[in-house]
């Protein structure tokens, strides 16, 4: 009897390597170069690259057509020869827009350098809103925020809860009323300009990475209008099959039953530690004969729901670094401090203890620098 032949994984051609490919990568590895480490000569850029300085002046001479790369002038180094000519990332020459969309009550927008500085700013207010009328709100505030920019933008990125597919299509959104919202086409179409559409919480980890404390195996949990999460394994994002992971929200925590949630089930995490849920439950607890007691209470039992839901996946992904990012009125204290305490106590114990629970530094802008770091990676290879 013939053995069955061996089971082989198939060649992807998605993924084969074309001569293009590699010059593409050449141009990225300059760019990321010199976001990183500043200007540099065009000799300083061959010695860390290992490539030739032939090779490197022909790559800056492409990126420099394509305006993504200037010269500086001449470098104040004393050295035998003629004075070497710096170049540098086009820093203040390219913009980015940025959409946040995942704040309980309001949607922002922000004209950004490449260096994740905002310069300038525009916002919608929510007053109940949901489906199309969000749409139109988010159409007309890009429009708004583009005419903001004093220089060519690279893009748009967004951020929006619910779940996002590759194709920017936001598949579902329950916060916002929205099911197959084809909303980076919807963007495109109106701005003209490439976009890029990510979950909330994906934009808000890759900025946690990118300019904050991040480390390459964390998890980033965004409470706003809903709860998220952002995950970085090996220093790269974790999507999932469905483009769904990260998606905690709506996971029920615990047996008890609870409160009903938009998504139609009872007890999902979100209505325990989402922004309009602590609220609702502290205005409820400041009626109580002991309010500052009632509150923390409040706090606390958000706090260890959230931990009931992350100690599988922290346990599971041996992971060290779990941030928080929302209202630092709100997760800062007790409910902080609840969730340390309960992942520790639901892990494997260790010396040192294996997890720390932080808050992301400058949480409101959090998502807008995410979206940043989404366009330079898609337009320029920069991360």
């Amino acid at each position: 009897m013939t053995s069955a032949p061996a089971r082989r994984h198939r060649l992807s051609l998605e993924n084969a390597a074309l001569p293009s490919h590699g010059r593409e990568h050449n141009l990225s590895l300059v760019l990321q170069t010199l976001h990183s480490g500043g200007p540099m000569s065009r000799a300083d850029l061959s010695r860390a690259l290992g490539l030739t300085r032939v090779t490197v002046s022909d790559l800056v001479a492409e990126l420099m057509e394509r305006t993504h790369v200037i010269e500086l002038g001449q470098t104040g180094a004393v050295r035998p020869g003629k004075p070497a000519m710096l170049v540098d990332l086009n820093r203040r020459g390219l913009q980015i827009l940025g959409l946040d969309l995942a704040e309980d009550s309001i949607l922002r927008a922000a004209v950004l350098d490449l260096d994740g500085n905002i310069l300038a700013r525009t916002e919608r207010r929510l007053t109940g809103e949901t489906g199309d009328a969000v749409i139109e709100l988010v159409l007309d505030m890009a429009r708004e925020a583009a005419a903001l920019a004093t220089a060519p933008l690279l893009g748009i990125g967004v951020g929006t809860p619910g779940v996002v597919n590759a194709d920017g299509v936001v598949l579902t959104a329950p916060n916002l009323g929205w099911t197959d919202v084809p909303l980076r086409t919807l963007l495109e179409t109106e701005t003209g300009l490439p976009t890029l559409v990510s979950n909330d919480a994906d934009a808000a980890v890759h900025a946690d990475y990118t300019f904050g404390e991040g480390g390459a195996d964390m998890i980033l949990i965004k409470v706003g209008r809903g709860v998220g999460s952002g995950l970085i394994i090996g220093g790269q994002r974790v999507r999932g099959v469905h483009s769904a992971a990260g998606e905690i929200g709506h996971v029920t925590v615990g047996t008890d039953g609870g409160t009903r949630c938009s998504c139609g089930k009872d007890g999902c995490l979100e209505t325990w530690l989402s922004v309009p849920s602590l609220k609702h439950s502290l205005a409820t607890a400041a009626a109580a004969a002991d309010p500052a007691a009632a509150s923390d209470e409040v706090l606390r039992t958000a706090g260890e729901r959230l931990a009931i839901a992350l100690a599988p996946v922290v346990g599971a992904l041996d992971l060290t670094d779990i941030v928080l990012s929302g209202p630092t009125d709100l997760l800062d204290g007790p409910l902080l401090a609840s969730t340390e305490r309960t992942l520790r106590q639901r892990l494997l114990p260790q010396q040192p203890p294996p997890v720390s629970v932080r808050l992301a530094a400058a949480p409101e802008d959090i998502v807008l620098l995410g979206t940043a770091v989404l366009v330079l990676w898609n337009r320029l290879g920069v991360a």
